[in-house]
């Protein structure tokens, strides 16, 4: 594929390399031709290249299969996850699994993206409801808007809540931000 057909989002393959294409400028030059200022990211350790490419360069894009997998168990630096379709297991490492522990309850639904029958990246749901397994009392009549208080959920994940949140309730969590969204209603 030439430079001028790349999108943003898009795998590519760079040097051996699995890159996700984080953005890209076309660039015109004093002199000489114009070219495609790329920031990239690598899928492996998540580092982040610039590379220039001339508008006619020829770059390689990578295809992802992207499949349905369910988190079914962590133990110390291993992580469990079965396919929805073939119920085949997979083992991820801490780097490969990323923060996913910290959001997930077994049996929960999950994307994975596979390259070459190898798992890449994991994506999360962008929210999950957790329950609070412990914070400090609630404060009655708190009101202030900026104030809160630290609540551990039931994955050991500890977020900021505001001071009315009580143990047991349920809460809705942002995975990209592993902030408190809000309070959820059964």
């Amino acid at each position: 594929m030439k430079a001028t057909d790349m999108k943003k989002g898009q795998t590519v393959l760079v040097d051996g390399v699995l890159y996700v294409v984080v953005n890209y400028q076309h660039v015109k030059l004093g002199k000489g031709g114009a070219i495609y200022q790329t920031k990239l990211r690598n899928l492996t350790d998540g580092g982040i290249r610039d590379i220039r490419l001339r508008s006619d360069e020829q770059i390689e894009e990578a295809f992802l299969d992207k499949r349905k997998f369910e988190y079914l168990y962590s133990s110390p630096g291993e992580h469990v996850l079965m396919d929805m379709e073939t119920f085949d297991q997979i083992y991820l490492d801490d780097d490969a699994f990323g923060d996913g522990p910290k959001y997930l309850r077994a049996n929960e639904q999950l994307l994975v993206s596979m390259y070459e029958g190898k798992p890449v990246v994991v994506e999360l749901p962008n929210t999950v409801d957790l329950v609070i397994a412990d914070t400090a009392p609630e404060i009655k009549g708190a009101t202030a808007t900026n104030q809160t208080k630290p609540a551990t959920m039931e994955t050991g994940l500890v977020v900021q809540v505001p001071p009315f949140i009580k143990v047991g309730e349920k809460l809705r969590i942002d995975t990209r931000t592993g902030e408190y969204v809000t309070r959820v209603k059964d």
